[in-house]
C-alpha cells in the first residue's frame, strides 16, 4: 500500500502529531520542469510553507520544523545560495508578523554564525518578538546539520565536566537531549520528505530515532494543504511500537 493510498480515519479519532518535521525537497526540479531557473523554485516553494504552517495549526499541531538550508547546501551555486539567503531575509521581515499575529512562536536552529551580521540581527528580532506565543511552535533550521547537532551538545557536556558542574555519570540520553536544538519541543513523531529521495540527509539524526517517516515524489512547490493532510492520515494508520510488541502497543492505546 503506497502512502496515497491511506483512508482518512474519523476526524474525532485521528492520531495527530505532536511535532512534524518537513525536508524540503525539490524546488529546483520543479522549476526546471517549467523551464525556469532553480531559484523560481525556491520562490514557489515559499507558498507552500504558507500552506503548511496553516494546515498545521487547523490540525492543533503543536511543533513544526522546516528544513531550509542544510550546512551541506553552502556548496550549492553562488547565486542560489543568495537568493536562498534573499528569501530567508523576507522570511523574517515580512512573514514573522504574519506568524505573530497568528500566535505562532518562530525560532531559526543551527550555526548561525556563517550568516550576515543583519541576518543574525533579524533572526534574533523575530524570535524576541515571537517569544510570548503560544499557539504553533515553528522552527526553521538553517546552516543546520544533525551530526552539528550532536557533536555541539556533546561538546556542551563536555564542558560541564570540565567546569565540575556535572560528572561523567551525569551524560545520560536524556541530558544529552537537552543540550540538542529542539530540546523544548515534543519528541519528534512524524519527519516528510517530498521530492521523491528515500533518505533524511543529515536532518534531525538525534530526533528522528523513532519517528515515523514518510516519502512522497511531490516537488515541494507542489505540496499543499491536501498532501499535508493525505501525510497525517498516514500516520494515524501507523503503529508505533517503540521497539515492544504490537499487541503491548495496542493494548498500552486501548
Amino acid at each position: 500500500m503506497s502512502n496515497s493510498d491511506v483512508i482518512a480515519a474519523p476526524a474525532e479519532d485521528k492520531n495527530i502529531p505532536q511535532h512534524v518535521a518537513i525536508i524540503m525537497d525539490g524546488n529546483g526540479r520543479w522549476a526546471q520542469l517549467k523551464g525556469k531557473g532553480r531559484v523560481a523554485g525556491h520562490k514557489a516553494g515559499v507558498d507552500s510553507v504558507r500552506a503548511v504552517v496553516a494546515s498545521a495549526r487547523k490540525s492543533n499541531i503543536k511543533a513544526l520544523t522546516l528544513f531550509a538550508f542544510s550546512s551541506e547546501n553552502w556548496k550549492r551555486p553562488e547565486q542560489e545560495v543568495s537568493v536562498l539567503m534573499d528569501l530567508f531575509m523576507f522570511v523574517l521581515t515580512k512573514e514573522v508578523k504574519r506568524l505573530h499575529k497568528h500566535n505562532i512562536r518562530f525560532q531559526v536552529i543551527g550555526d548561525l554564525s556563517r550568516f550576515s551580521e543583519k541576518l543574525q540581527k533579524n533572526i534574533v528580532k523575530s524570535e524576541q518578538l515571537t517569544a510570548g506565543n503560544t499557539g504553533l511552535f515553528l522552527s526553521v533550521a538553517a546552516n543546520y546539520g544533525g551530526r552539528w547537532d550532536i557533536v555541539n551538545a556533546a561538546k556542551n557536556l563536555v564542558k560541564g565536566v570540565s567546569q565540575g558542574i556535572m560528572s561523567i555519570e551525569d551524560i545520560t540520553e536524556e541530558s544529552l537531549n537537552q543540550e540538542t536544538c529542539l530540546a523544548e519541543l515534543p519528541a519528534l513523531d512524524l519527519l516528510i520528505r517530498t521530492g521523491g529521495d528515500c533518505r533524511i540527509s543529515n536532518f534531525l539524526l538525534w530526533q528522528a530515532a523513532y519517528a515515523e517517516l514518510y516519502f512522497t515524489d511531490t516537488l515541494w512547490p507542489d505540496f499543499n494543504e491536501e498532501q499535508f493532510t493525505k501525510a497525517i492520515d498516514c500516520f494515524d494508520q501507523r503503529e508505533r511500537r517503540f521497539g515492544k510488541t504490537g499487541e503491548q502497543a495496542r493494548n498500552e492505546t486501548t
